[in-house]
C-alpha cells in the first residue's frame, strides 16, 4: 500500500472512530490495520481502512448485539461515502467564505459542502448568488450528513419536500402498519399484507432508531393512561 492510500485510510478510520463514539460505541487502537469496535464493553466487530466490517458470530449472538452491528455497519458505510468524496472534492471558493470547504454536490444554484473539524466532518448547504461569487442562506448540519443531503435535494429541486416523511411520521406509519397486519381489525389479502410488510421494512431501513422511538411512544402512552 502506498503512503497516499495509507494516509487516506487513516483519515477515514479517524473519522469513523469519531462517528462511532458519538453513537455510543467504544473503539480500541488499531490491530493489524483494523480498528476493534466494542459495544457495552464487549467486542462487536473490526473495521478496516477500506470500510470493510468483520465480526465473529459469537460476538453478535443476541438481538441487541445484532442491532448494534447493523448500526455500526451503517455508520461505516455512510462515513466511507462522504470521506471518499472529500478526498477528491474541489475546494469551495466564494467571497467572504472562511475555512476549507469542499464541494460534495452542486446543482441548480444550491451547493452541499463539507469541512474537516476537530469534531469530525461538518456539513452545510448554501444558495449561490446570481453570479456564483457569493453564498447565502446557510443551513448548518454539523455532523448530520443524511440531513444535509436531504436538505440539498429539497433546496436544489431534486425532490419535493412533500414527498418526504419525518422520522416521527414514519414511526407512526410503522405503528399503524403493525396494527393492520398484527391485529384483528382488517381482513387483508396476502398481497395487501405483503405490501404493508414491505412498507415496514422500508421504514426500518430509513429510521435507524425506530425501535427506541416506538418504545418511547409506548412509555408515553402508558404514562398518560
Amino acid at each position: 500500500m502506498n503512503d497516499r492510500n495509507t494516509e487516506q485510510q487513516n483519515r477515514y478510520l479517524e473519522e469513523v472512530c469519531t462517528c462511532l463514539h458519538r453513537a455510543g460505541f467504544e473503539t480500541q487502537p488499531l490491530e493489524d490495520s483494523q480498528m476493534p469496535v466494542y459495544w457495552n464493553g464487549v467486542p462487536l466487530c473490526r473495521i478496516t481502512g477500506k470500510g470493510s466490517v468483520f465480526y465473529r458470530r459469537e460476538d453478535v449472538s443476541t438481538p441487541q448485539a445484532e442491532e448494534a452491528l447493523i448500526r455500526a455497519e451503517d455508520i461505516t458505510v455512510r462515513t466511507l461515502e462522504y470521506m471518499t468524496a472529500m478526498e477528491t472534492a474541489p475546494q469551495l471558493k466564494a467571497s467572504g467564505l472562511e475555512g476549507d470547504y469542499r464541494i460534495l454536490a452542486d446543482f441548480n444554484g444550491t451547493v452541499l459542502a463539507g469541512t474537516h473539524s476537530k469534531h469530525g466532518v461538518q456539513f452545510v448547504t448554501w444558495d449561490w448568488d446570481y453570479d456564483r461569487t457569493g453564498l447565502s442562506h446557510g443551513h448548518y448540519f454539523m455532523e448530520n450528513y443524511d440531513g444535509a443531503k436531504q436538505d440539498f435535494a429539497i433546496r436544489s429541486g431534486l425532490i419535493h419536500k412533500e414527498q418526504l416523511f419525518s422520522p416521527e411520521q414514519m414511526t407512526e406509519i410503522y405503528r399503524c402498519c403493525a396494527d393492520s397486519v398484527d391485529g384483528d381489525f382488517f381482513d387483508l389479502t396476502a398481497e395487501q399484507e405483503k405490501v404493508i410488510r414491505s412498507v415496514q421494512q422500508q421504514i426500518e431501513d430509513c429510521v435507524p432508531d425506530l425501535a427506541e422511538r416506538i418504545r418511547q411512544q409506548e412509555d408515553t402512552l402508558e404514562q398518560t393512561m
